[in-house]
């Protein structure tokens, strides 16, 4: 699969919705924490040479769990909020690559729009610091290793 490459010059001006597909490698996440596909569901507003994104993306991450270290499904829907202008428009190239950089604004060729970074970036920010199975997950016992989530070990207390 490509990467979330939204074909501008296929659009109409005003107002449309796109959904792209994609998969971990083409965004060069890795496989095994990302196995199914990533979506992304998005109202684009074409305006002249200024597109504005608004959107949700749509995917599973496989983790492991901090307490009892086995690997479970989170669903990820992050918001996908992206700005751009075509390269060129009235700034000077030192201005376009400062703006990207920090993330205020992605710039276009007139025919085709990358998000694949930015896609990237924002699935990356919604996996949790410290990834639970579930709320209550009992953990490890930290003696013998059993998984307390089993039931009680026979370790004395």
């Amino acid at each position: 699969m490509d990467r979330m490459v939204l074909d501008l010059a296929t659009l109409p001006a005003g107002s449309s919705r796109v959904t792209l597909d994609s998969d971990a490698a083409a965004l060069e996440l890795p496989v095994s924490e990302w196995p199914g596909p990533i979506r992304a569901e998005l109202g684009v507003e074409k305006n002249g040479e200024q597109v504005s994104i608004r959107g949700r993306l749509v995917a599973v991450a496989e983790l492991d769990c901090v307490r009892c270290l086995k690997r479970f499904e989170v669903p990820i829907r992050p918001e996908l909020a992206l700005y751009a202008e075509r390269s060129g428009a009235g700034r000077r190239p030192r201005d376009e690559v400062e703006l990207e950089r920090d993330g205020y604004m992605l710039f276009h060729d007139g025919r085709r729009l990358d998000l694949g970074d930015a896609v990237r970036e924002a699935l990356l920010l919604e996996i949790p610091v410290a990834p639970r199975c579930r709320e209550d997950c009992r953990g490890l016992c930290p003696r013998c290793g059993a998984d307390l989530n089993e039931g009680p070990c026979g370790c004395a207390t």
